[in-house]
């Protein structure tokens, strides 16, 4: 009568198909979800949480327990109201008369909900079974009483009803009109005609009608809160909830349209009890609104206790909600139970069934809302295992269940709306930062997983450009326990590119029951999350290290995300240091180092790797044509102490894009050093290196014209965007040393400056050119710039042709970078640098 006395036939026909237009999308994926899996206790919460991840199933669980509870004491409220209607003494007189016996105020009609609530509690305390006995009980009531309300309006006859208007001073009267089936009565109330409602005093409109009507429809969650009490779930929620939502929607419009058809709007909006003066039988109808609104408080009381049952089960909330996992001998969570009668007696202080009517249906319809969007979830991410036996859904009944339940939310009451969003928004971010992990599985993996597939399948390397070239890292590690800061500055050389951190395994699989790598794996994960660096781990194994880095170097990676880009430690005699025991994210008192990687090696244990193949993988991955970087010290670099140096000096980065190991070629704008320099400036603007200061060395000769080299290389740094200071170093005390020790092989320095320019395999075999006496005068040189810069950046040479010649190229490397603290020897293959648009 509320509902058609204020928006008239029409609105409330529209109001009926909207709600259930919303209900019947999130019917359909209640129904897929629960028939994809075996469900447990807690309804909404547990297919949310198990579809959507513990973030969102906690914050809506929270949600949903609050729209149960205050649902809850609304429909006691709302059996108050009927009582006090009914047995109430009437406002203006003093005593009762016949059955108007019960006083009317704030406190008593507290008192009264309270009673009523205590009888709601001990019927849930008893359990799930004669809850279940006692709603079937009041069905049987409620169907009696609808079927002689229809008959009533077929057999009473018209009649006036005498509405009593309650005013602050007193009382008026006014009459109501029963007309029997009148066209003209029908007319008159196919229009809206809302006003002020007279238990509140408030003026209605669509949204605060709309309001009212929708709680009367939430109903539809009733039978998957009792998911954990029912037998065949599944089975049962699916049949149950279709079947109550298509019998009550033909309910609510048939007794609109008769309604509207033999009650004039006075009747319908001052007296929304009006079904008892037109019943045949008018104590049924009293019992039957008491029935149902009994048994919708009972309901709404049972399903939050489970739902707090669930979220406490779950743990997580911790030992705030500790107290609500205990249960009865029979597995009835009683405390639970007491719990939520608590907190809806707290809500019963609110009076007035209309005030938080606003409120209940907000938090109803993002429930609703949430759940359509866990069902969208599932089947957006196309998940093999999402095979639900209810298939009368797709993903647009999904997305139109969630458009609607949020339009309806800010149409209802734009701010409890926002209220209620930004308070899941609150715990979201609470449970994804305090709450343990699980092992329900999280929808957003798989989403990601699809999203990245179809991206990388889009990822075309024919279309390459060198524009949009970026460093993409595969760092060979042996022991992250002496390679923790080598990690860590990698990670800011990769300038959001793809980083892999690399390990091969001396192990033969054939000796081996199982693959001892997949145990391994954690432990590399676990130090990826730790060290905060966005990498992938890819293990291998190989009979000897050289193997295992061609085989990460042609399989790593996937489409066009593959590495360009190989960096190794450096090969000397150095006893290794335990890095990761001093990091920052192990030394707190909490966190020990049980990560399962083997202590360091002893310095005088052999080395897995020899010399001859440590040099051997250089060359492997200049055939492959991928960039190599060498870092020696790396573990020396403190990049916090560094970069919070006082300003003054500002922290530098020395930059030598010449080729020290070729003083007969002072070049400095070939490939490999415009990479060098290309490396160099995607360090400077990683944000934790962007205080340093780039300083670039240009050799010079006498006579050589060198202020016309510093215009020329400057030039340069413009056309490619880099800041960088130029510094002229004059080196001809230094390639004084090589030519007088120079012996040149037949075939002369032409034909070498040819094949370094043409990048064949055939290496030059300048090695064998340079005398140890020049390499320590250039790493003397290198030494003395001052102040000393954060890191170095040096050419790397080529590997000579003959292999029996790599021990000495490793030896004069090391010549070259003795006692330079941490430094990165640098060889490109590939044009990087680009100064188009």
């Amino acid at each position: 009568g509320f509902v058609v006395g204020h928006a008239g036939l029409y609105q409330a026909l529209a109001m009926f198909a909207v709600a259930y237009f919303i209900i019947g999308m999130t019917v359909l994926s209640v129904c897929a979800i629960a028939t994809n899996g075996a469900l447990d206790a807690g309804g909404a919460y547990y297919m949310i949480s198990r579809a959507l991840g513990p973030e969102f199933g906690g914050s809506i669980g929270i949600m949903f327990f609050l729209a149960n509870v205050c649902g809850s004491a609304l429909y006691v409220l709302g059996l108050v109201e009927a009582v006090v209607d009914s047995f109430g003494i009437p406002p203006g007189q003093k005593a009762g008369t016949g059955v108007h016996v019960l006083p009317q105020s704030y406190w008593y009609e507290l008192l009264y909900g309270t009673v009523l609530l205590a009888l709601c509690l001990l019927v849930c305390l008893v359990g799930a079974s004669i809850y279940a006995k006692a709603t079937f009980l009041i069905f049987l009531i409620v169907a009696g009483v609808l079927g002689t309300i229809l008959v009533s309006f077929f057999a009473t006859r018209p009649i006036g009803v005498p509405i009593r208007l309650p005013y602050l001073n007193g009382s008026e009267t006014e009459n109501g009109s029963f007309t029997g089936f009148s066209l003209d009565t029908l007319r008159r109330n196919l229009g809206g005609g809302y006003g002020v409602d007279y238990t509140t005093g408030q003026m209605m409109s669509f949204s605060s009608v709309f309001a009212v009507m929708f709680n009367g429809c939430t109903g539809i969650m009733a039978g998957s809160n009792m998911s954990g009490d029912l037998k065949r779930p599944s089975y049962s929620i699916p049949r149950g909830t279709i079947s109550a939502v298509l019998f009550t929607y033909l309910v609510y419009n048939l007794l609109a349209f008769l309604m509207c058809a033999t009650c004039n709007r006075i009747l319908l909006q001052k007296d929304y009890g009006f079904l008892r003066d037109i019943s045949i039988f008018p104590p049924l109808v009293t019992v039957g609104i008491y029935a149902a609104t009994l048994s919708a408080a009972m309901s709404n009381l049972i399903g939050a206790s489970r739902i707090l049952y669930a979220l406490a089960r779950d743990d997580l909330f911790g030992r705030a909600l500790a107290l609500a996992k205990k249960t009865s001998a029979s597995g009835n969570p009683v405390m639970a139970v007491i719990l939520s009668w608590l907190v809806v007696q707290l809500v019963l202080f609110s009076g007035k069934l209309n005030t938080i009517a606003g409120v209940v249906t907000t938090f109803f319809l993002l429930v609703y809302a949430t759940v359509n969007l866990a069902c969208l979830a599932l089947e957006w991410a196309s998940a093999p295992n999402f095979r639900p036996t209810f298939r009368y859904f797709t993903w647009h009944t999904c997305l139109l269940g969630i458009a609607g339940c949020c339009v309806m939310m800010f149409l209802i009451s734009p701010v409890s709306a926002s209220a209620s969003l930004g308070f899941l928004l609150l715990l979201l971010l609470a449970l994804h930062y305090l709450s343990p992990s699980s092992t329900w599985g999280y929808i957003s993996q798989a989403l990601i997983f699809h999203q990245v597939r179809k991206y990388l399948l889009m990822l075309d390397v024919r279309k390459d450009h060198v524009k949009f070239w970026r460093p993409q890292m595969l760092l060979m590690v042996q022991n992250p326990r002496g390679s923790a800061r080598l990690i860590d500055f990698v990670n800011d050389l990769k300038k959001s590119g793809l980083y892999i951190l690399g390990h091969v395994e001396l192990q033969d699989l054939d000796m081996l029951p199982s693959d001892p790598l997949q145990s391994q794996q954690d432990s590399w994960l676990s130090l990826v999350d730790k060290l905060n660096v966005k990498a992938f781990v890819s293990l291998t194994l190989a009979p000897s290290v050289r193997h295992g880095v061609r085989q990460l170097l042609f399989t790593s990676g996937l489409g066009g995300m593959r590495p360009n880009t190989l960096v190794l430690g450096f090969y000397d005699d150095e006893a290794p240091q335990d890095g990761l025991a001093r990091h920052p994210a192990f030394t707190s008192a909490r966190e020990e180092v049980p990560l399962g990687f083997p202590p360091l090696r002893e310095p005088t244990t052999p080395k897995l790797l020899s010399a001859q193949e440590y040099v051997g993988i250089v060359a492997d991955a200049l055939k492959m044509l991928r960039n190599v970087l060498l870092a020696r010290q790396l573990e020396s670099l403190d990049k916090a102490w560094e970069l919070r140096r006082a300003a003054s000096p500002t922290p530098t980065i020395h930059v030598w894009p010449v080729n020290l190991l070729r003083p007969d070629s002072a070049r400095y704008a070939d490939t490999c050093s415009l990479f060098l320099l290309q490396m160099a400036c995607v360090l400077n603007m990683a944000r934790a290196w962007r205080r340093a200061r780039l300083r670039l060395f240009l050799c010079v000769e006498a006579g050589t014209m060198p202020h016309a080299q510093e215009e020329k290389l400057r030039q340069l740094l413009k056309d490619l965007r880099i800041q960088a200071q130029i510094q002229l170093v004059p080196w001809d005390a230094i390639t004084r040393l090589h030519w007088q020790t120079c012996r040149r092989p037949p075939g002369g320095p032409a034909e070498e400056e040819e094949e370094e320019e043409e990048g064949v395999v055939n290496f030059p075999t300048n090695t064998t050119q340079v005398s140890d006496e020049y390499v320590c005068a250039a790493n003397k040189l290198v030494l003395e710039q001052s102040p000393a810069p954060a890191v170095r950046f040096l050419y790397l040479p080529r590997p000579p042709a003959d292999t029996s010649l790599y021990p000495l190229y490793l030896h004069q490397l090391e010549l070259l970078t003795r006692g330079l603290g941490p430094t990165v020897l640098v060889h490109g293959v590939s044009a990087v640098t680009s100064t188009q648009l």
